[in-house]
């Protein structure tokens, strides 16, 4: 039997409000600028960067994460205006966040020990970010891009409070799985 990989990560997918503004953002760089990259996800903060898994075990992966995120419980981030990694991309900063890197440390242990997937350089050297821009970006063009981008810059709280595992399907990364996180048992007091 042949093996089938598919391609897939593990980010937050913010909904709502964040999810619109961003993805608002990157159509007007698409229609300004003709930048396309961004738009071949949803916007997303990146916990597990992608990695090949045989799509016949797909569903055993879904259950292996899914039991990872029941244990964990929601929190909140702040997305808080832009930045960039050099000219190469350009994002939407996330304010330092003890949990988001804690959460993103654990899931990359558990996709060492229980996944036996490699650890990259950036799961290691974790900046929280929302990507906006990348890859299709002209350098003598980017101080424009960035002015763009930092007009509709986003301050926004969110709470998070479920993971998504995305697939890349064609040219596209599409959400192919959504884990809740738990409840936090609350004690009662008479």
């Amino acid at each position: 039997m042949v093996k089938s990989l598919g391609k897939y990560f593990i980010a937050i997918v913010p909904e709502g409000e964040v999810q619109a503004q961003a993805t608002a953002l990157k159509l007007v760089l698409k229609d300004t600028f003709g930048i396309r990259y961004g738009l071949r996800s949803p916007a997303h903060v990146t916990l597990k960067m992608p990695f090949l898994w045989n799509e016949k075990k797909e569903s055993e992966l879904s259950g292996k994460l899914r039991r990872f995120f029941e244990a964990k419980f929601p929190f909140e981030i702040h997305f808080k205006g832009v930045d960039t990694f050099g000219k190469r991309v350009i994002f939407m900063r996330i304010k330092k966040n003890p949990i988001l890197n804690k959460l993103q440390d654990e899931l990359i242990m558990y996709c060492k020990t229980t996944l036996k997937q490699e650890m990259e350089l950036s799961d290691r050297v974790y900046t929280p970010h929302m990507t906006m821009a990348f890859n299709d970006l002209k350098e003598n063009y980017f101080s424009a891009y960035l002015d763009c981008a930092k007009k509709m810059a986003i301050d926004k709280r969110y709470l998070v409070n479920k993971i998504s595992l995305l697939k890349k399907d064609g040219g596209k990364w599409t959400v192919c799985e959504t884990f809740s996180f738990g409840t936090p048992q609350l004690e009662i007091q008479n």
